[in-house]
């Protein structure tokens, strides 16, 4: 009989009251996952899976350091802010803060402020997107998955410009990805070139906010609750 392999399973950049948010596949790197990540990630078909390699105590100014890897259904990636955050989440919830995660692109620095959690990337980390502003939220609303059979493709039109609040969507087949519900490698990139702090409201409600630290950092934040585990072969 076929082992099965527990995956936890978090919603990042919740709404308020823990509505929708992007679901984080999540698995301690063992003799069972090693070779197979991609295998797994691919299985599970959430928009990313993170495993969890060694966690390192660190000499100060880095603190505790966890080494992860992040694959979607179809790649490995170099950073993703959705994973990050939802890894940093998961950790302090079990017992094991992190003030750094280790990722393929650098170090990515780790707060928590509440019920946020906040990871900081650079914005020369996320992929490359083709990126569609709209005239209106409406418009953004209306856009079909199924128009869509290759590249990565992020739309958005501002709610209030003023106070940076916009509304978004991403659908990336090159991912492996139909539709993305919160996207935080896009919203590093789109607030260093709009030069502001945001709050994204993306796919069917989930809220991602961003901050703008100065050179290429960028912080990106929100709220992470816990789902219900899924098992694996």
């Amino acid at each position: 009989m076929e082992s099965q392999l527990t995956v936890d399973v978090v919603s990042v950049f919740t709404d308020p009251e823990g509505g929708h948010g992007n679901p984080l596949g999540l698995l301690r790197s063992s003799g069972e996952t090693r070779g197979r990540e991609q295998e797994i990630a691919t299985a599970l078909g959430f928009s990313e899976t993170v495993f969890v390699d060694e966690i390192d105590e660190g000499p100060v100014p880095h603190g505790r350091t966890a080494h992860i890897r992040i694959f979607t259904p179809a790649a490995e990636l170099p950073f993703a802010g959705h994973p990050c955050v939802g890894t940093a989440w998961w950790l302090a919830q079990s017992g094991l803060p992190v003030d750094v995660l280790r990722v393929r692109a650098g170090d990515v620095a780790v707060r928590h402020d509440g019920d946020f959690t906040w990871i900081t990337g650079r914005a020369s980390w996320a992929p490359e997107f083709i990126w569609h502003p709209l005239e209106t939220a409406a418009e953004v609303d209306a856009l079909d998955p199924a128009a869509f059979t290759e590249g990565k493709h992020y739309f958005w039109a501002w709610i209030d410009e003023e106070s940076g609040h916009l509304r978004s969507r991403m659908f990336a087949p090159a991912m492996g990805i139909a539709e993305d519900e919160a996207t935080g490698a896009a919203a590093v990139r789109l607030t260093a070139q709009l030069d502001r702090d945001l709050a994204i409201d993306q796919g069917a409600g989930s809220r991602i906010l961003t901050r703008r630290l100065g050179g290429e950092d960028i912080a990106v934040g929100g709220r992470t609750v816990r789902a219900a585990p899924v098992q694996i072969a």
